[in-house]
């Protein structure tokens, strides 16, 4: 199997990892896979989950797949139970599951004269059902596999919480509040776990993604005809390095906070992964 970077050694480690059928979080459970860790995919379409699973498996790794709403609490207690018996208790959990929707998103940057009769979907037009699923998917989608599988943890020294937060949490982008909002609420409930379990033997930290080009930003990104929009370029002027993140570039950050030599007196932090964009004044 490819070699771990920082020398992370989580051989007998159990890892698990929601939203595990999506770009980023597939790459950690590889990752948590060739550290060492029995990993548990969790993904709300069990087929995306069992693909990335096969893959672990085939490169000799320790892996099986779960269907889990995040937001079901009795489903996430099932699996949990079922991970249990599987690999035994989980030392790692990854909280990855998380999105944004469409409808809680504005058509424009800025407000402007006249937006609330044209044919524009502006801040008054934004959809209630659908701002409120983002925040539960983001924050109650992390509440609830952390209470299902810390439980396993609590009184066991080196366990960790890794959450996966956004830049949006430390400045908010234009056009989607509630994504904003939602990732803002996962860096404070990092701070505020890491704070509760600080004597029970459990770190607490985050990751805070850049710009990485996934499913779930494309149509943000990229035109239909595969060429960026005005946004990409944006974004890419704002960003230092001046180019999108590779999934893999995320290695070093998981592997760090989850190394409990390395990074043994740190909980709480959000770690941004962004090419410099958190830093950029734009002068």
């Amino acid at each position: 199997m490819e070699a771990n970077v920082l020398n992370t050694d989580l051989t007998g480690k159990v890892a698990v990892v929601t939203g595990a059928g999506g770009v980023l979080c597939s790459e950690f459970a590889k990752v948590l896979a060739r550290a060492g860790a029995k990993v548990a995919l969790l993904n709300r379409t069990v087929e995306k989950a069992q693909k990335f699973a096969d893959e672990i498996t085939a490169e000799g790794g320790a892996a099986k797949a779960y269907a889990c709403n995040v937001l079901d609490k009795a489903r996430c207690e099932a699996v949990a139970a079922q991970v249990l018996a599987d690999f035994g208790p989980c030392d790692i959990l990854v909280n990855g599951a998380g999105g944004n929707n469409p409808s809680a998103t504005t058509d424009k940057e800025y407000y402007e004269d006249g937006d609330i009769d044209a044919d524009t979907k502006s801040f008054f037009d934004l959809d209630e059902a659908s701002v409120t699923s983002v925040f539960q998917l983001n924050f109650t989608g992390t509440l609830l596999p952390t209470q299902a599988f810390a439980k396993q943890m609590v009184g066991r020294e080196g366990c960790n919480i890794l959450n996966i937060s956004s830049m949006n949490a430390y400045r908010p982008l234009t056009k989607i509040p509630a994504y904003s909002g939602a990732k803002a609420a996962v860096t404070n409930f990092t701070q505020w776990l890491a704070v509760h379990f600080s004597k029970a033997g459990i770190r607490v930290n985050a990751i805070a993604p850049g710009f990485f080009s996934t499913a779930q930003n494309a149509k943000l990104l990229w035109n239909d005809d595969g060429t960026p929009t005005a946004r990409t370029g944006k974004i890419l002027a704002a960003t230092p390095m001046g180019r999108f993140g590779e999934s893999r570039e995320l290695a070093g950050a998981l592997l760090f906070l989850l190394n409990n030599d390395a990074a043994g007196f740190i909980t709480g932090v959000t770690l941004p992964v962004d090419g410099g964009f958190s830093a950029y004044s734009g002068v």
